[in-house]
């Protein structure tokens, strides 16, 4: 039997609901068809948003969307984007399936989507293809609420009032395909760029977060800083609020990344392992963020993390469409946990992508929506938003295949707002349930509930089945005193609400 112990007095830290962010880009079918199908479509819409996509969102409590790209927000143009959509320039999408992008979808229809789901928005701005200017005018066209040129401009084109920008990322994947940079050129490049990124609401003012490394970059890391903190003024921390990181959980090699539900239980515990190295980059990472700031006020920011598969057979290639099964279910469950018990130094992170690309919490097809695995485990874990970390361990053993070692649990705790103690318990093993004895320090259980999900290993929704995997009571709980005994089955997600 194992055991979980948790010390329900000492709370670690704040877990910021940004934690469980997600990610938008121009990039196949997530913006245009899975979020936006246009006013005029017969599939109903609010403002051209799906109402079916965003009650699901709403449900889910995303906290925060990020948007233009990835890849997309270092070719965008953000004035193609904005006045009447019959007039907005046309363009190829050149990094995403060479298709055309009418820009339909811009400025405007970012911030309603945002105002329907009631999330923070996340702005990335073009620093590889884009001015100082375009930047520092998207910004006060944004938000600035006094007579200038632009906020002239946001009037005529029909919103008077100013939005609130609460995070904007100066510059994305500059390292390569925002324009395969130095890290020293960068770092000097984001000085000058985020000057002009205007706190014209001082009251709220936008949070600006610096590219970061790729995977192991730490060169990179290690670079930026020195550059961003190079003769700054006391208390300057390099210009920036937080730092990004990218790294996306590949099962083979870049060339052929495996098949999103065709695989072995040697390729499930590949995909885990794998997963697992985040907590290495997060601790890495944030080795070298201490040399600079060792307060910890800068924060690391996850924007891109996920699994990336090959694109489903019969797709387009550039639109990284992929199935989603349990296994990215445990692959979710085991970040977010991560980032969890990092809230020291990781405050946002940002699931790639939200509908229809790589590890979508929705699909689509047509009128059609299914909720997928990651869906239903965001879902479960939106009780540790705004909640507190508290000190907590788990007894673990070595499982796996060959060299692919895995702990078989892994599990996070929080005090939520709701007064309860939020468990989520992930069970890594495919084959193997384990008895669980979970001793909570000077607490008395009045009441013990449970969802879970679990299934097959490649268990996954499709738009003829849309049920195959979704959460279930779990009330195989016995409780007395401070003490918690239940069996997790294997291949699952659990979130236990104690009350106490």
């Amino acid at each position: 039997m194992a055991k979980l112990y948790v010390n329900s007095k000492h709370q670690m830290g704040h877990l910021n609901p940004e934690l469980q962010g997600h990610f938008s880009e121009h990039l196949g079918r997530c913006i245009y068809e899975g979020i936006y199908v246009g006013e005029n479509s017969e599939i109903p819409n609010t403002n051209g948003m799906r109402n079916d996509v965003v009650a699901a969102l709403k449900e889910m409590q995303i906290p925060v969307l990020r948007w233009p790209g990835g890849c997309f927000a270092d070719e965008y143009h953000w004035k193609d984007g904005i006045g009447p959509k019959e007039t907005r320039k046309k363009m190829i999408n050149t990094h995403w399936g060479g298709v055309v992008e009418d820009n339909s979808f811009g400025t405007h229809e970012f911030m309603e989507l945002c105002k329907q789901l009631g999330c923070k928005t996340y702005i990335n701005g073009n620093v590889g293809s884009g001015t100082v200017q375009e930047m520092s005018e998207w910004v006060e066209y944004m938000t600035f609420d006094g007579v200038s040129p632009m906020a002239d401009m946001r009037a005529k084109n029909g919103h008077p009032d100013s939005w609130k920008v609460d995070y904007f990322g100066v510059g994305n994947e500059n390292w390569g395909c925002g324009g395969n940079m130095t890290p020293e050129y960068y770092g000097n490049l984001y000085r000058h760029y985020q000057t002009y990124v205007r706190n014209y609401k001082p009251d709220s003012p936008i949070f600006k977060i610096c590219c970061g490394a790729n995977v192991a970059d730490y060169f990179w890391t290690k670079g930026v800083l020195e550059t961003t903190h190079k003769n700054n003024p006391p208390g300057a921390h390099g210009f920036m609020d937080g730092l990004s990181l990218h790294y996306y959980t590949v099962p083979l090699v870049w060339e052929k990344k495996g098949q999103a539900t065709e695989f072995d239980e040697e390729l499930w515990y590949r995909t885990l392992n794998k997963t697992l190295f985040m907590e290495e980059l997060i601790n890495n990472h944030g080795a070298y963020m201490d040399e600079y700031d060792p307060e910890k006020k800068i924060a690391m920011v996850v924007d891109e993390w996920g699994t990336w598969y090959d694109v489903e057979p019969g797709t387009n290639p550039g639109f990284l469409y992929q199935q989603n099964t349990m296994r990215d279910a445990l692959v979710a469950g085991i970040n977010l946990n991560i980032f969890n018990k990092h809230c020291d130094r990781v405050k946002m992170a940002n699931i790639a992508q939200l509908v229809n690309v790589l590890q979508s919490v929705i699909l689509t097809e047509g009128e059609k929506m299914i909720l997928t695995p990651t869906y239903h485990v965001f879902n479960m874990f939106k009780y540790h938003q705004d909640a507190e970390l508290l000190d907590s361990y788990i007894e673990t053993e070595e499982i796996g295949m060959g060299e692919w070692k895995v702990p078989n649990l892994t599990e996070s705790v929080s005090l939520g707002k709701d007064g309860k103690i939020h468990v989520t318990l992930n069970n890594l093993s495919v084959t193997d349930s384990y008895d669980i004895d979970a001793v909570f320090t000077e607490t008395e259980i009045k009441a013990v509930e449970g969802t879970i999900l679990t299934n097959k290993m490649d268990a996954h929704n499709t738009f003829d089945n849309p049920d195959i995997v979704r959460p279930e009571s779990f009330d195989k709980v016995e409780f007395a005193g401070g003490n918690v005994k239940f069996t997790i089955p294997a291949c699952s997600v659990l979130h236990l609400a104690i009350e106490v």
